[in-house]
């Protein structure tokens, strides 16, 4: 087993338990078999891609918080971070953009 895979089950795990819910609870919220959810913390296998959206918004964390992964100032563009700013500031419009980019179906 790689890294990533210990790392994201034991995030599941942490975050699941802050918002106080079982895995029960989390897995039939997301639509899938609690041991489905019980493998992901245990790091037997990793979310599908496809989850990894609907995970985020029931454990109420950043894909970012979820995959542990920090990125810099320096790795994006003046305008990138303009656009990040523009979008976060506009809650709004995120579910437009986030068609429009293909992250997320109508």
């Amino acid at each position: 087993m790689d890294a990533m895979e210990y790392t994201i089950g034991d995030n599941i795990r942490a975050f699941r338990k802050e918002r106080r819910l079982t895995q029960k609870q989390l897995s039939e919220r997301l639509g899938v078999s609690s041991s489905l959810v019980s493998n992901w913390e245990k790091g037997i296998n990793k979310p599908a891609a496809d989850i990894l959206a609907d995970l985020c918004a029931v454990l109420e964390v950043s894909p970012s918080e979820l995959l542990d992964v920090t990125l810099t100032e320096d790795e994006f563009s003046s305008q990138e971070r303009e656009v990040i700013r523009a979008y976060r500031s506009k809650p709004e419009l995120q579910h437009a953009v986030n068609v429009l980019l293909g992250v997320e179906e109508e």
